[in-house]
């Protein structure tokens, strides 16, 4: 029996291992850690394994960050969030930049030209 509790921890390390990584992979470096979240679709959960042994690893993961994290299933999506407040300075600076991509995407283009006109 002690072996396949070693078997079964050495997983779970290595699950929490796994998701630390994508979560670091999402991290915007100007937010200093901060509105970090990853999203699994179906397919990468079902390849991780049961989805309370992914929810454990991935707040297990999300807390070695520092984030406060929660996860919720919606679909066949697991979000992983962190909820953690976050400090005015990189508020404003996140704001900032949402809005700086709406207003260029809002931006209006010129059309490009028809040679059947």
């Amino acid at each position: 029996m002690p072996k396949k509790d070693e078997l079964s921890q050495r997983r779970n390390r290595n699950l929490v291992d796994r998701l630390e990584g994508l979560m670091k992979a999402g991290l915007k470096p100007e937010y200093e850690g901060y509105y970090g979240q990853l999203i699994l679709s179906g397919d990468k959960l079902a390849e991780l394994g049961e989805l309370d042994d992914i929810r454990r690893a991935a707040r297990e993961a999300g807390r070695r960050l520092g984030w406060k994290p929660t996860t919720r299933l919606v679909g066949d999506r697991l979000f992983v969030i962190d909820e953690r407040d976050v400090p005015e300075e990189i508020y404003e600076r996140a704001s900032n930049n949402a809005a700086d991509r709406m207003e260029e995407f809002l931006r209006p283009r010129p059309r490009p030209v028809d040679d059947n006109d």
